[in-house]
């Protein structure tokens, strides 16, 4: 007998989403591709809501 959740499970379908921002190890926190801190331009933060660390734990936010 086959599980009722296998009738309806679906591969993860990956973003194909590139961030505005990338985490630079030296200053410790998200910067834009300018060199700006991501966490203070106010328009990405209205459309993304925040800047998600991407060193280690996806928990962490920039302040």
């Amino acid at each position: 007998m086959q599980p009722f959740a296998l009738n309806y499970a679906r591969p993860a379908v990956q973003p194909e989403v590139t961030a505005a921002y990338a985490y630079d190890a030296g200053r410790q926190l998200n910067v834009l591709r300018d060199g700006r801190i991501a966490a203070r331009d106010h328009a990405l933060l209205r459309e993304l809501g925040t800047t998600t660390s991407t060193a280690g734990s996806k928990t962490h936010f920039d302040d």
